[in-house]
């Protein structure tokens, strides 16, 4: 218990912990457990959670029935429970959990804050309307992998993405797969999660077919060692929209929801009215989707505990950094030029 309070507590340089711990340990880490896990076809973080609670079930029934009173069984449960808590934290920092102290995007990436404005914001919603209504026949023509399947193209475009963040070592992608916290999942509105143990990509089951792309694409960018909610994203959608019709589609209906809640109501307006019937369709079944399965008040809850979490691994900005995304897109240069402009052409 101590050396987890240690590890929460202790300030770190955080390139000391690009250098020796994401670039050198997690790097070496992460192809090891991925390609192991990804031999599973079901969730190993399912079964290493489902063995936990029938272990500590277990002794805690243990405990009741040799106390002479049952009150004295209190201590020992207590003390295992914190202890086991303090270990599953120390064993989540050293194989993840720590890329929460690397050095952010801005710093590893040209950022220029001056090109990020209201006006360059409308700018990048156009050419986001553009991009769905040129892209979204070919997108559907050509449709999308089975749920469980790691895309090729997404994987080759994915590691472009990261190279131009910075992170030169070699990450294997996850195979998509579903979890037993699937109705959480989908009742807190979340699509997706990274298992920092043994480092599986967890989808939800009722993404959609054009929103798994983005979806799988930012949890890989969790493996990368983005542990950035708004980097993830921005990374993400990046291998996205670099990609084959069908996940460049993907990555720019993230986008304009993205670009929506940031302009103002009157561009917001124009926008939606600029889109075809196509992308506008794909919208709207993506907002049924979210009405019929999220419960507004789990996913206050969940939302909430999250927020928490985040702030708990030194990200002030909590659950808001999702909305980092935006500024990156605006403001990241590659190659002496601004990000949107590598993206805008066919693929």
């Amino acid at each position: 218990m101590a050396c987890a309070a240690g590890a929460a507590l202790v300030p770190l340089p955080s390139t000391a912990v690009d250098h020796w711990y994401s670039a050198r340990l997690y790097g070496t880490l992460q192809p090891l457990l991925t390609s192991f896990s990804n031999l599973a076809p079901f969730a190993l973080f399912d079964l290493f959670a489902l063995a936990l609670a029938v272990a500590w079930i277990a002794l805690a029934a243990r405990d009741v029935t040799r106390a002479p009173r049952r009150r004295r069984a209190v201590w020992p449960i207590a003390a295992r429970t914190a202890t086991w808590c303090a270990a599953l934290y120390l064993a989540f920092v050293a194989l993840w959990g720590l890329n929460y102290r690397r050095p952010h995007l801005r710093e590893s990436m040209v950022y220029d804050a001056t090109a990020v404005t209201a006006d360059a914001a409308v700018v990048a919603g156009r050419l986001t309307v553009d991009r769905l209504n040129a892209l979204h026949a070919a997108a559907h023509a050509a449709g999308w992998p089975d749920a469980g399947v790691v895309d090729q193209n997404l994987e080759l475009t994915f590691a472009r993405a990261i190279r131009d963040a910075g992170i030169t070592r070699d990450v294997v992608p996850g195979r998509p797969k579903r979890t037993v916290l699937d109705w959480y999942f989908r009742r807190a509105g979340v699509d997706g999660m990274t298992d920092p143990y043994f480092l599986e990509t967890l989808v939800a089951g009722g993404v959609l077919p054009f929103e798994r792309p983005f979806v799988v694409a930012h949890e890989w960018s969790h493996l990368a060692g983005i542990a950035d909610e708004g980097e993830a994203n921005f990374t993400g959608w990046l291998a996205c929209v670099r990609g084959s019709p069908a996940n460049a589609y993907s990555g720019w209906l993230f986008l304009y929801g993205e670009l929506a809640r940031v302009v103002s109501a009157s561009d917001r307006a124009s926008l939606a009215g600029a889109l075809a019937a196509g992308p506008r369709a794909d919208l709207r079944a993506m907002r049924e989707r979210y009405e019929r399965e999220v419960s507004p008040g789990v996913s206050r809850a969940g939302w909430r505990v999250y927020d928490s979490y985040l702030k708990a691994n030194r990200v002030e900005a909590g659950t808001a950094s999702y909305d980092e995304v935006v500024r990156l897109v605006l403001g990241t240069r590659v190659n002496g030029g601004p990000v949107l402009g590598l993206t805008a052409g066919p693929r």
